[in-house]
């Protein structure tokens, strides 16, 4: 391993730098300079620290090289704790509107509770046991997407030679369906709401908005004025094949409701200011389930059914799957198929309706 050597423009230091050879990108920094005359004693000693951290790097290059085709991890590459493993795979591999890999490293930490653990520590039974951790805490598809990404860490480590065998490789990912079926909003609970008063005036705003455009809360929470431009909300979902954000035309409503938090702000909204100001998820669901009940509706809404009524209102005026699930922020269509959906009949008599009839006299 070669280190070549630069002077700065002024003549007065040296910067060091890896000759990995002659084309773009193959003489990277190394981040460490010598002064090229030093004065006085600072500068000298300085310098022969700066020698012996270049020396030392020099030393961990080579040995890296050495390693290329091995089992073996370099000392200095190694981290003994597998959770700073997982953070540094978070940080090269998160994508943006993506939060299942941080959210499961959440999970993990609480499971193991700890910030420590070695990956020696991590065998098959420990994954069952989180994955049985997984299930036992969450429902629907949650638990399944969590340890999905949970094998993708252990994989990368397993190839990185952190385990000899991956100890995930024979338990796969399964979801926990939720033994309640989630309540939604039918289009006249949607005109219910609009007409009735509601304690804190940007919780109903916020949650109507979300029935809008299907926004989660956490995601309406975070609105800033600039992500809505021209009547277009942009999204901070972003789509795999063109690398743009995911855009959604406002629905009038949606308009209106916007226009009425600008009147509530008395003009005062900057480019990065927040759309809405809401208490926790808790005290907004407390706040909404007073305001259902004002409305007489009889029936257990949450934040979330807010994005499940988008859908199922949507498929009600027969909008294909494919649209919805672009609407939504979702790559394929198996979440609108099967979980964004309507469980049960609108109205089971019109359904049944539709069966062959006749006189029952002629018959019987």
């Amino acid at each position: 391993m070669n280190i070549g050597e630069k002077l700065n423009k002024k003549g007065d230091k040296i910067h060091f730098f890896y000759d990995l050879g002659r084309g773009p990108g193959q003489r990277p920094s190394t981040g460490i300079f010598i002064y090229a005359r030093p004065n006085g004693l600072e500068q000298k000693n300085f310098n022969k620290e700066a020698l012996k951290i270049l020396e030392t790097k020099k030393s961990q290059l080579t040995i890296e090289q050495q390693a290329i085709g091995t089992s073996i991890i370099p000392a200095h590459k190694f981290k003994a704790n597998f959770v700073e493993y997982f953070e540094e795979y978070i940080k090269l591999n998160k994508r943006e509107g993506n939060r299942h890999l941080t959210c499961c490293l959440t999970k993990f930490k609480e499971f193991i509770k700890s910030d420590f653990i070695s990956p020696v520590d991590i065998t098959e039974n420990f994954c069952k046991r989180f994955r049985r951790y997984l299930l036992d805490k969450l429902t629907g598809e949650t638990p399944a997407n969590y340890y999905a990404r949970f094998k993708w860490v252990i994989k990368a480590a397993s190839r990185d030679s952190y385990f000899r065998i991956n100890p995930t490789e024979d338990i796969p990912a399964v979801s926990n369906p939720s033994i309640t079926l989630k309540e939604h909003l039918e289009a006249e609970e949607y005109i219910a709401l609009l007409n009735t008063p509601c304690l804190n005036q940007q919780v109903k705003l916020a949650f109507l908005f979300s029935c809008y455009t299907g926004l989660r809360w956490v995601d309406v929470k975070k609105l800033e004025w600039k992500d809505i431009q021209g009547g277009i909300l942009i999204t901070r979902i972003i789509q795999k094949k063109t690398g743009k954000p995911v855009t959604l035309t406002l629905h009038p409503i949606g308009l209106a409701i916007l226009e009425e938090i600008k009147r509530l702000s008395l003009g005062k909204v900057g480019a990065s200011s927040k759309a809405f100001y809401l208490p926790t998820a808790n005290g907004s669901n407390k706040v909404l389930d007073g305001w259902v009940k004002h409305a007489k509706i009889l029936k257990r809404i949450t934040w979330s059914c807010a994005r499940l009524s988008f859908s199922i209102l949507l498929k009600d005026q027969n909008v294909d799957d494919v649209t919805i699930a672009y609407l939504m922020g979702h790559t394929t269509t198996r979440q609108v198929q099967q979980t964004y959906k309507r469980h049960k009949p609108k109205d089971q008599s019109a359904a049944i309706s539709h069966l062959p009839y006749s006189d029952i006299t002629s018959f019987v």
